[in-house]
């Protein structure tokens, strides 16, 4: 199984740089961002996986032929700036995103008053969603009153790690499945939860001492690989590549 991981576009919190008290507590994109979605998009539809490229002798005719990236299924987490990100990628690839409530960023949905009391939210509701993109295949956990309980407050640390997990070890009994294990799978995800699913898929969490940035819609391209002469093993392709933007365009 392929696994694409792709962080979300530029964020409105994302811009705010060193004007932090104006956060939202679930931003949308910047003009940037949309830009960049557009792009990652394009490039996952139209440009030539390199990865399927390198396996062929250079004297292959084959070289020559397109080798797409060949994604099967789109998940996106329920924040705005994920639903967003996923759209235009959806859209080229033909794919319908699947909302995955366990890849949201750490901390859910909430925000923190200048006196330092954090306040949570709900999240955008089921029917929020399904007015904005009412092809998305949504949870039943995602209701009228939304995603995320509000008395969770800021989601910790340790709680971000153990979603992690759960999603290492979905991922990793998918590709022991026989109906899966040639899934080619994207997920749109954010920065800090994307440090820590690697960490649990490289079995090196809670690794609180280095940290793998990503930059806005970067990928990282994983295999899990299960019958070699290896034994099975995640295979690292690349992480945090952003080939399809221009230098304006990185964030």
């Amino acid at each position: 199984m392929e696994l694409y991981i792709i962080r979300h576009a530029q964020s409105e919190n994302n811009a705010l740089m060193e004007n932090q008290h104006l956060r939202v507590k679930d931003p949308d994109l910047t003009e940037i961002g949309v830009q960049q979605a557009d792009l990652v998009a394009i490039f996952l539809a139209e440009a030539s996986n390199l990865e399927d490229l390198v396996r062929k002798k250079v004297t292959d005719p084959a070289r020559q032929a397109k080798h797409p990236h060949r994604i099967t299924h789109l998940y996106c987490s329920a924040m705005h700036r994920s639903l967003k990100t996923a759209y235009p990628i959806g859209e080229a690839l033909g794919l319908t995103p699947h909302v995955w409530l366990d890849i949201h960023e750490h901390g859910g949905i909430f925000l923190e008053g200048e006196d330092g009391v954090i306040t949570g939210y709900g999240g955008m509701t089921r029917a929020e969603i399904l007015t904005e993109y009412p092809h998305y295949v949504l949870p039943d956990t995602i209701t009228d009153k939304g995603w995320w309980k509000p008395e969770n407050g800021r989601e910790d640390i340790p709680g971000c790690q153990a979603r992690a997990l759960r999603v290492a070890g979905a991922l990793r009994d998918r590709a022991r499945d026989e109906a899966s294990r040639d899934d080619v799978v994207a997920i749109v995800s954010h920065g800090f939860f994307i440090d820590c699913l690697l960490k649990a898929i490289w079995n090196t969490s809670p690794g609180n001492g280095y940290y793998h940035w990503h930059y806005n819609t970067a990928i990282t391209r994983l295999d899990f690989v299960n019958e070699s002469r290896f034994g099975p093993f995640v295979g690292t392709r690349y992480v945090n590549r952003v080939d399809h933007l221009p230098e304006e365009l990185i964030t």
